[in-house]
């Protein structure tokens, strides 16, 4: 989740690769010139203390003497802004959060992309993972080289082009990977106990993050949406087609998050508001505590049943919805855990042109549930096996078809949901006696 002069944005990556559901990012320069700060990198270096020492969303900066590193650190010289590059990374190591991260002016760059933007990559949204520090996928993005090639969620990427990722940056994962479009690039994966090798040919994206049609069920017809990411035009899409779906009279909805990585916190809000007319969406908790709550406002534009898709590579915004759905007893979800990201990130420019993320608060579900590292387990677990995660990937018109195990399941819990809402409507009528003449 990064906060920028748009809004708050949230996902599971600490840098995008092909997407930009996670990457838009506002700058919020120093008040001092860049002249300055070439002329005096130590300044950069104390600048940095000082956000991380105000906004860091531990107090005990991970039970580090803060004031103690910012009295090492300047107690040392620097000759060039490079030394304190490598100064300021070495202090944000010591908070062991991925998350918080100085970024190189070519790096920052690179993060400012335009929600909305069409990208040339590979399609992958790609993550430190915070324990085993390993280079993870959270999902390939649909329709990208990396989901056609058959790259999963939770893949580990170990070398790019032959070079070892061990210990490597996310940063410098992300310039290894990206290039020109119609370029290569070798990625070697391991998967369980396979090792994988992928050649992926570089390409333009255009993200469209809504896709819906009607499906025909026993119970009669479903409004099936996918969202494949949370971007700044999300929540028009979302709305243009529950309106259609509504206006084809169907009897519920399932709507898909599978492998949303995340995006916008303002349209996964917004998004939640057209399916909830009352009950929490989700708060935010800093070190000082509860800073923010977002509510439902009585303006939702479906009240049918409602059944959400969920895997491990539905993360943020995506468990930001999904949570508040299920915590407010709006949806049922099925599938498997989420990814399990739940902190935000400030993202800002700094007088150089470099930038800095730094974890400044972390989110919770309307029942105070604390996602991060443990995702949020669906009311339904239907996990697909790697044979059938093959047939998806080989041919992704089975998605969301019959076809498609989860969303078959998807569609036998919707209509047991819709079956009983027929059931009370029937038992709440009342019969009125004939007026006698």
């Amino acid at each position: 989740m990064v906060i920028t002069k748009r809004g708050i944005v949230l996902g599971a990556t600490a840098v995008m690769l092909t997407t930009v559901a996670v990457t838009g990012v506002g700058i919020h320069h120093g008040t001092q010139s860049q002249a300055f700060f070439r002329e005096s990198p130590k300044e950069l270096v104390d600048e940095v203390w000082q956000i991380i020492d105000r906004q860091y969303v531990d107090a005990t900066f991970n039970q580090v003497d803060w004031q103690a590193v910012r009295n090492d650190y300047l107690n040392r010289s620097y000759t060039s802004k490079e030394q304190a590059y490598v100064a300021v990374r070495e202090m944000l190591e010591k908070l062991e959060d991925p998350y918080t991260r100085f970024m190189s002016p070519e790096e920052f760059k690179n993060m400012q992309i335009d929600t909305s933007g069409e990208l040339t990559g590979v399609g992958i949204q790609l993550a430190q993972d915070e324990e085993t520090k390993k280079l993870t996928v959270i999902a390939p993005i649909e329709d990208t080289p990396a989901s056609k090639a058959g790259i999963l969620a939770k893949d580990i990427i170990i070398q790019i082009d032959g070079k070892s990722t061990e210990g490597m940056d996310v940063n410098d994962a992300v310039l290894l990977i990206r290039g020109e479009e119609g370029s290569s690039v070798n990625l070697k994966i391991q998967r369980g106990k396979q090792e994988l090798d992928f050649d992926l040919m570089r390409a333009r994206i255009e993200i469209h993050p809504v896709r819906y049609n009607v499906q025909n069920s026993p119970t009669g017809k479903v409004g099936y949406i996918r969202l494949n990411q949370f971007s700044a035009n999300a929540a028009q899409e979302m709305r243009d087609a529950i309106k259609a779906l509504e206006k084809q009279q169907v009897n519920g909805y399932v709507l898909d998050l599978r492998s949303n990585p995340g995006g916008l916190l303002y349209s996964s809000i917004e998004i939640a508001r057209m399916w909830m007319d009352e009950g929490a969406i989700v708060s935010t908790v800093d070190r000082q505590g509860e800073s923010d709550r977002q509510q439902a406002n009585n303006r939702a534009l479906t009240d049918k049943p409602l059944v959400v898709l969920v895997d491990g590579g539905s993360a943020s915004a995506s468990e930001i919805l999904s949570g508040a759905l299920q915590d407010n007893k709006r949806a049922t979800l099925v599938g498997t855990k989420t990814f399990g990201k739940g902190l935000v990130q400030s993202v800002r420019g700094l007088g150089d042109g470099s930038g800095l993320a730094v974890t400044i608060a972390k989110y919770l579900t309307p029942d105070g549930t604390d996602i991060n590292k443990l995702g949020i387990a669906p009311d339904v677990t239907l996990e697909l096996s790697e044979e059938q995660q093959k047939e998806l990937l080989a041919d992704r018109t089975q998605v969301g078809t019959l076809q498609d195990p989860q969303f078959s399941k998807a569609i036998d819990v919707l209509g047991k949901e819709i079956a009983g809402q027929r059931r009370d409507t029937q038992a709440g009528a009342i019969a009125v006696p004939a007026v006698p003449q």
